[in-house]
């Protein structure tokens, strides 16, 4: 199946679960995988999405979270605008608590989007929601536009053909699962469901999720902790262990989970 060569990104902006480090072991399986469309349910910052170098003809994104897509969205039809927005923006305490606590009622997409591209700039560990101002001592300032903005543009080249989608999970996949349809899942980790906002996903959710991928027609690769309980879950499936790491600060090594209803193909095991 034909694909399209693109530049490698890095992520839209700093996320709380980003795959930074495992998004080279997940795009090796991806490439294994035939496909003409790739989907992501829960695409966050697209910390894998943005890494990929070879795409299908068809992509398409979704999140559950309104300020996520309104943030794509507008990176995606309207980024001048944001980068005019966030153009005389300094990154700072006193900054980041008047972006946190402005109200959303009454602002236009394209603040709103700059609010968020902010926040997930200076908030602690890229947390959605984060309440603390993160510094560090040992770089430079953590929000420079004249920086970022190469990369805002980028990302919109990026995102120019791609269908960007606010639903369910389980909505999402009903409506693009087909036999050529890859789609990569990163949800909340197990026992961390709230982490991206309260109600958004549950710890029933994986159950679920689990029986709707065994219905799919569609290839699919799912990355989550090693947990027991994430392992009898989606027992019914190909399952690989690999090592990373993560952390803050110091890194350290952790093990994750691979899970896909095909084969997991890879050229050599290897440590992030």
């Amino acid at each position: 199946m034909t694909q399209k060569t693109v530049t490698p990104l890095s992520g839209a902006a700093p996320y709380l679960g980003g795959k930074r480090n495992l998004a080279e072991r997940i795009i090796e399986r991806m490439e294994a995988i035939p496909h003409t469309c790739y989907g992501e349910p829960f695409i966050g910052m697209g910390g894998v999405f943005f890494r990929r170098s070879q795409i299908p003809q068809c992509e398409v994104i979704n999140d559950y979270s309104n300020e996520v897509i309104n943030f794509f969205r507008v990176i995606q039809r309207h980024y001048r605008a944001l980068l005019d927005e966030l153009r005389f923006t300094l990154a700072g305490r006193r900054t980041f608590h008047t972006f946190l606590n402005t109200p959303l009622d009454g602002m236009t997409d394209v603040q709103r989007a700059a609010r968020f591209y902010y926040l997930q700039h200076n908030g602690y560990c890229g947390k959605p929601g984060s309440t603390s101002f993160a510094i560090d001592r040992h770089g430079h300032s953590r929000f420079n536009i004249r920086q970022l903005r190469i990369h805002i543009e980028r990302l919109h080249e990026r995102l120019s053909s791609v269908t960007i989608e606010n639903l369910h999970y389980s909505e999402f996949i009903d409506r693009y699962d087909a036999a050529d349809t890859l789609f990569y899942l990163d949800p909340p980790y197990y026992g961390c469901e709230n982490d991206y906002g309260k109600d958004l996903f549950s710890r029933d959710d994986f159950t679920r999720l689990a029986e709707q991928l065994g219905r799919i027609a569609g290839a699919f690769i799912l990355s989550l902790n090693d947990k027991p309980e994430v392992r009898e879950i989606f027992a019914a499936f190909d399952i690989e262990a690999v090592t990373t790491t993560y952390g803050i600060g110091r890194s350290q090594a952790f093990e994750e989970l691979l899970i896909s209803n095909r084969r997991l193909e890879c050229r050599q095991p290897k440590m992030l």
